[in-house]
């Protein structure tokens, strides 16, 4: 409890202030430090770093200036923070920055207030003026609902030129006067205080401005009420522009200071009322021994001043010799009318445009004349210059310092220096008033005074706080004449602030039920960017002869420095804290020893246990009175826990062991299971344990279960009213608590009936006791797993704690449910730890009916006396309400048990890509979280471990089949065989699909195969919309989609899909696509599309069967309306889930698609698909479709839109002919290219696009639905076939072309060029006789046509020899090139017999 000094705010970015206040600063660079990037805004940044290099304990040298001038700036602005804390203004010169705090979170997580620039500008109105002073002054809110903070808070600024104007937080000026054309020097503000005794006088709220000759106060009411009327005109102004109210005059004083040289600051005392004796000694001194006075002495202002000649002046002003002053307010508003206002010459002026700015400053307004006043005396003192006054906050005392390094303490009243401090050049002073706490006082017998109760008046004590900056030391002092309280090294660089004042607008009614929180003083850290206030404990001002608080605090200093060292004998250390806990003197004190000693680490328990009963003696021994009973509570209860401690460590210590056998039999006897029960559930438990170890991370042993430090055992406990109860812990907390009490006891290491004796008749609940221990079983699974008879401990703990008083009420009906029992399976449905809950419900569940049925023996014995009741044995049992909760706990447990061993176990891949979306690990399954899923939860579980292990849909269908391979009927042969198809992967199943059969058979209707599909495909493409670049989730999306058998559920998916991850992406490729007439590069692509070209490729084929497969689905729409929508059953033990509603039940609520639209997207989408795939260039997609088509596109699917009909434009038709036949071009180039094909043949794995389309077939689809001949893309495909010399494959093709004779046409050309490239472009001596032979016309022909448009000129002269008989076929006899082929026949057996 000594001085301390606390940070309570911070800078967010104090460095954009100084570079906007210093420019220079800004522009150069520090000398050897690295400038500091101004696009970090945290004030927390590496650039403060640079900052605290400059050791602000450094003596200042040349060198050194550049740091010094980048951290000494603060020392050159006007500052101001306003007592609420809520405002801070730095100004220098004509500019000024408003910081408003704002709570952030800082790097380390911790919520703290961080001051933030909420305005900056500059304020001169006038030409070369600039701020002297300025005052943030927070104003009362007016509502009878206010919480207790101001209203607002407005900046009052002084200037060189004369004026003071008044400013909002957001920068805007309200009002502005000149009350005297020179410079403002000073501005201070009173507010109202209530007088702590009857006789002091009321003290009226003031602003006080202090000129050089000059004190102007304005009555604290009328500014009040003027600021607010010019604040609320603003805000009308604003709004309307042309709305205007006067607002009440202000009053006003002005006295001309006479008598003296120069003023630098100033203190206005307020209105005081002198004494008898003092009035007549004033008199006497002013009028002589025959002066008559009053009999009601004078009221008067006082004012005190410091600059020179006096050094300090005493000034009274008499009330009521002057009347005030009156002036207009004139206010800043920017409405057309403002120009109006600023007529009067006596009003306040504003800032307006600049043409009436000029014309106001030509016609300077009125000056009031300033009523003299009169030095009364002073402390004369030529050769001392003051520098500055601060008051003390009870008007009793002022300090001031001056240019000698010096600080002199006044005393207001008397006009006289008491105190005199040395060597503090250019001093910051401040002061702090503590109000004493009643209920710190000590009763003591022999003080009589109001003050030696807790019932008396609170005590006031006053500290003066002293910065010295060129010591970088702030220093709290104890007034009037007490020592140095506090000292602290805070740096060089700082500001100390003392408003002195508070919120203004208060009275006597009205401050009495607000408690504003506002700080007394504070220091600006510009190194550290923190602002920090001091705390000084009331105990501090008291003298030391009396102060046993301040003995107190140097035994306890005493005793923290005792339990730090290591001592060497502990019998001597226990001594020396038992004297020094007992010398202390105060309770509070007394109590906060004991508990640093019961927090020490270092001190056995004998040691604690010792200390506490001695002291606990002592305090019995003395009288009753003197005693006090909370200290006495303390030690009672904190020695309770001691000796719990005590007896549990004992009781774990005893060699205790159980040597009872434990077999299987016992075990379904203790769990009222018959062999078969038994036999599933340890097999359950054993597939659930291999899978958990299998995942399982790496877990040390740790010897340290059931061992609690002592310390830490009184942290986490708490004695109250003869209970104990466990303080707010952490979970792993609470289980080394439980692990403390239960541990031993669980391993059959420890007497568990000694345990709960001694823990019940501790004071520990049994719901406690059943929380703890439910709480260790669970957490404790492995080592519960591999130990079964800790099954049987558990059922002996769990049968005393029920068995005792308050456990299970006496009155409890078996219709009705038991707390007791529903405390426990409430355990068992939130804990995540399958196994061992499952395990404890079972002996839960035997525990409860064991005592249900004595229960009701012991009702039915009394009800039949004498009756036979051997008919009670112990396998039957007593129906209860219990009894139906325990059995649907165990189904569910048993079903969650299920699940998390198939979401446990891993498939080993071999294939090495594993996304980091399919890496991240899945959360563990508990009851609570199925029932809270929805009834798509344990679908949508299933659906995210299939996504991370990336499983194909035939390995759900044929898991499901399995059930039916069992049957006799059917061979396994074929089911093993389609495995093995699935396995596209490398990868060893395992017990996976065993384990995915035993999931169907838990959950038929939650994983109903079309339901896990439609939750799978949402999964996948959940995951994909997340990383668009893993292209394969969305194929294997699809994959998933197009296994879902029921047509409802399919197109409900598809349309989901559509509508929330694909259209915007869609739409978004479709213009980027438009926008550059090609298929666009990768940077585009990611910029617009978000992801890259080859994801843009394999994202549009993706698409195109999703379109395709919702038009599969609506054109079998006979069979839809057939198939019924599917009934989503919930399986019994599941019937009370909520939740989310389920994906399948959103697909179902979905409406029909209108089918021309999605084929309309369908046809745009395969465009788009095409430009990507084949990296087409000079193709704008939507310039293939009319305006009609163009706005029906990325509409709603189930909406129904205006499509194109009719006869098409020719334009548009050729245009898309051309699109079409530069698609099969490119289709039939990228399969049957020579280079192409070998480099797919070896890259045909890692291509990126999936499973390609047959895009020659896709092109005559495409043809008849944009209304161009599908013959003339069929011919131009077959004659691009002959072109790349796939011969086999054009003649096939051909087969479909209806025109065959421009068919024939077209391949009579094509035979020319090869001929032509044979006999003309080989330039062999047997091929130029040969040509020599061939008749003219021919000749003439060959030589026109041009073999370079071959794409494959290495055909055989056989295989074109083919071609040719091919084209006489299809060309009639009648036909005008038919005598041209002829002789092609010809030319081509003459070429083919040389090469025989």
């Amino acid at each position: 409890m000594a001085c301390s000094i606390v940070q309570f705010c911070y800078f967010q970015d104090l460095q954009a202030a100084r570079d906007f206040l210093f420019p220079h600063l800004r522009e150069e660079t520090p000398c050897g430090a690295v400038r500091r990037d101004p696009s970090k805004s945290n004030w927390e940044d590496d650039g403060w770093g640079a900052w605290e290099e400059t050791d602000p304990q450094e003596p200042e040298e040349e060198g050194n200036t550049c740091k010094t001038q980048k951290t000494s700036w603060l020392q050159d602005c006007v500052l101001s923070l306003s007592p609420t804390n809520d405002l801070m203004v730095i100004a220098r010169g004509q500019k000024a920055v408003f910081l408003v705090p704002k709570w952030k979170y800082s790097d380390k997580g911790k919520e703290e207030m961080q001051f933030a620039v909420g305005w900056s500008g500059s304020l001169n109105v006038e030409e070369g003026e600039h701020v002297t002073s300025a005052l943030c002054i927070p104003l009362a809110s007016q509502k009878r609902s206010s919480t207790g903070r101001p209203d607002w808070t407005c900046i009052v600024v002084g200037f060189t030129s004369g004026y003071v104007r008044f400013y909002t937080e957001n920068g805007v000026l309200l009002l502005a006067q000149l009350l005297n054309e020179d410079p403002v020097l000073q501005l201070k503000c009173r507010t109202y205080e209530i007088p702590r005794h009857p006789g002091v006088t009321e003290q009226n709220e003031e602003l006080s401005i202090l000129y050089p000759g000059a004190i102007v106060t304005i009555d604290g009411f009328s500014l009040f009420q003027s600021l607010r009327a010019c604040r609320n005109q603003v805000a009308k102004a604003a709004a309307s522009g042309n709305e205007n109210i006067q607002p009440p005059p202000l009053a006003y004083k002005k006295w001309g200071l006479q008598d003296i040289d120069t003023i630098i600051d100033h203190a206005s005392i307020g209105i005081m009322t002198l004494s008898p004796f003092d009035q007549m000694k004033t008199a006497s001194n002013i009028g002589g021994f025959n002066a008559a006075i009053k009999n009601s002495p004078p009221a008067m202002s006082q004012y005190i001043t410091v600059g020179s000649n006096p050094f300090t002046g005493f000034f009274y002003a008499l009330e009521g010799s002057t009347q005030p002053l009156l002036s207009h307010v004139a206010l800043a508003v920017a409405s057309k009318l403002t120009s109006a206002l600023f007529n009067a010459a006596s009003g306040w002026l504003g800032w307006k445009s600049k043409h009436e700015e000029e014309a106001v400053q030509k016609q300077k307004p009125k000056v009031e004349p300033a009523t003299p006043l009169a030095v009364r005396f002073g402390l004369p003192d030529s050769r001392r210059h003051g520098e500055s006054i601060c008051l003390s906050p009870c008007n009793t005392l002022a300090a001031v310092t001056d240019d000698f390094g010096r600080v002199i303490l006044l005393d207001v009243a008397r006009g006289i220096a008491i105190r005199m401090w040395k060597g503090y050049r250019d001093a910051q002073i401040g002061w702090i008033q503590i109000v004493e706490d009643l209920h710190e006082r000590v009763p003591e017998k022999a003080d009589f005074s109001p003050f030696g109760n807790t019932q008396g008046p609170s005590r006031v004590a006053q500290f003066l706080v002293i910065y010295a900056p060129r010591r970088g030391i702030l220093e709290v002092w104890s007034t009037q004449q007490g020592p140095r309280v506090g000292a602290f090294n805070v740096g060089k660089h700082c500001r100390l602030l003392y408003p002195g004042y508070k919120i203004m607008g208060l009275n006597n009614v009205t401050s009495q039920s607000w408690q504003p929180q506002t700080y007394q003083i504070c220091l600006v850290d510009p190194v550290s960017g923190s602002v920090k206030t001091v705390n000084v404990p009331f105990h501090l001002a008291l003298s030391d002869k009396k102060c046993e608080r301040a003995k107190d605090m140097h035994l306890v200093k005493k005793l923290a420095v005792l339990l730090k060292t290591r001592p060497p004998n502990l019998d001597l250390v226990e001594t020396q804290i038992k004297e020094l806990i007992l010398d202390i003197k105060y309770p509070a004190t007394k109590k906060q020893a004991l508990e640093s000693i019961l927090a020490s680490e270092r001190l056995p328990f004998s040691c604690l246990r010792n200390i506490t009963q001695t002291l606990m003696d002592t305090l019995k021994n003395q009288e009753l009175e003197s005693v006090d009973e909370g200290l006495l509570q303390f030690c009672a209860n904190k020695l309770k826990l001691l000796h719990l401690y005590e007896s549990v460590c004992q009781l774990n210590s005893l060699d205790f062991h159980s040597d009872a056998p434990f077999s299987d039999n016992d075990l379904a006897v203790l769990l009222r299971l018959d062999d078969k029960e038994l036999l599933k559930l340890q097999a359950l438990l054993e597939k659930y344990k291999e899978e958990k170890t299998r995942t399982a991370t790496v877990r040390f042993s740790d010897d340290k279960d059931g061992v609690l430090p002592v310390k830490t055992f009184l942290e986490y406990l708490e004695y109250e009213k003869d209970v104990i109860n466990i303080k707010k812990i952490s979970e792993e907390e609470y289980v080394a608590l439980g692990s403390f009490f239960f541990w031993k006891c669980l391993h059959g290491e420890s007497s568990t009936e000694d345990m709960c004796h001694t823990l019940e008749s501790a004071g520990l609940s049994p719901q406690l006791l059943l929380s703890l221990l439910l709480s260790v079983w669970l957490s404790k699974e492995k080592d519960i797993l591999d130990k079964p008879q800790s099954v049987c401990c558990l059922h002996t703990m769990l049968s005393l704690l029920s068995k005792m008083k308050v456990a299970i009420d006496e009155t409890w009906d078996s219709q009705s449910v038991s707390p007791w029992w529903q405390q426990m399976r409430t355990a068992c449905i939130q804990s995540e730890n399958n196994g061992a809950a499952l395990l404890s419900a079972h002996v839960g569940h035997s525990v409860a009916a064991q005592i249900s049925n004595s229960m009701t023996e012991k009702k039915f014995s009394q009800t039949v006396l004498g009756a036979d009741s051997e008919a009670l044995t112990d396998s039957w049992e007593a129906l209860s309400l219990d009894t139906e909760y325990w059995k649907l706990l165990l189904k569910q447990l048993e079903d969650c048990l299920i699940l998390q061993t198939l979401l446990h176990s891993k498939a080993n891949s071999s294939t090495s890509k594993v996304s980091s979306l399919q890496a991240e690990p899945l959360p563990r399954l508990s009851v609570k979280k199925l029932l809270e899923g929805g009834k798509g939860g344990i679908a949508d579980s299933v659906a995210k471990w299939i996504f991370k292990q990336d499983f194909s849909p035939e390995l759900l269908k044929l898991a499901n089949k399995e059930g039916d391979a069992e049957n006799p009927d059917e061979p396994k042969e074929g089911i093993n065989r389609g495995l093995l198809e699935v396995s596209e992967m490398d990868m060893n199943l395992g017990a996976i699909p065993d384990l995915l059969h035993l999931a169907y058979k838990q959950f038929p209707c939650s994983l109903e195969l079309d339901v896990l599909h439609a939750h799978c495909c949402w999964e996948y493409v959940v995951q994909w919309n997340k990383d668009p670049e893993e292209a394969r989730f969305f194929v294997r999306s699809i994959e998933h989609l197009k296994h879902i058998l029921n047509a409802h559920v399919q197109n409900g998916i598809a349309l989901m899909m559509w509508n929330t991850f694909l259209v915007k992406r869609f739409s978004a490729a479709t213009y980027l696509m438009d926008k550059v007439g090609k298929s666009p590069k990768d940077r585009l692509c990611r910029r617009d599309v978000g992801m890259s070209d080859t994801a843009v490729t394999s994202f549009l084929g993706s698409c195109l069967d999703l379109l395709q497969t919702l038009m599969e689905v609506e054109e079998a729409d006979v069979s839809r309306d057939e198939m019924q929508a599917p009934v989503l059953d919930t399986e019994d033990a599941w019937l009370t889930v909520e939740g989310p509603t389920s994906i399948v039940e959103l697909a179902l609520e979905q409406k029909h698609i209108h089918y021309p639209l999605v084929e309309h997207h369908s046809v745009l989408c395969s465009i788009l698909y095409a430009v990507m795939r084949f990296s087409l260039k000079a193709v704008k997609p939507l310039s293939l479709f009319d305006s009609k088509g163009k706005n029906a596109f990325f509409k709603d699917l189930t909406s129904i839109q205006l499509l194109p009909s009719g006869e098409m434009d020719p334009n548009f038709i050729s245009v898309r002919q051309q699109f079409l036949l530069k698609v099969v071009s490119a289709a039939v180039q990228a399969q049957h290219s020579v280079v192409k094909d070998r480099e797919s043949s070896e890259e045909a794995a890692t291509t990126p696009f999936g499973k390609d389309q047959d895009w020659p077939v896709l092109a005559v689809d495409l043809a008849h639905h944009l209304q161009v001949s599908e013959d003339v893309v069929r011919r131009h495909y077959v004659g691009e076939l002959y072109n790349y010399g796939a011969d086999h494959l054009g003649e096939e093709a051909s087969l479909q072309v209806h025109d065959k004779e421009v068919l024939a046409s077209q391949l009579l050309v094509l035979t020319g060029q090869r001929l032509a490239h044979a006999l003309l472009h080989t330039q062999t001596r047997g091929g130029m006789e040969l040509l020599a032979r061939l008749p003219p016309t021919l000749c003439t022909w060959l030589k026109a046509m041009n073999p370079q448009d071959l794409q494959n000129t290495e055909v055989p002269i056989a295989t074109t020899a083919k071609l040719v008989n091919k084209v006489i076929e299809l060309l009639p006899e009648n036909h005008g090139q038919y005598s041209l082929a002829l002789h092609l026949i010809e030319a081509v057996e003459a070429v083919s017999i040389p090469s025989l």
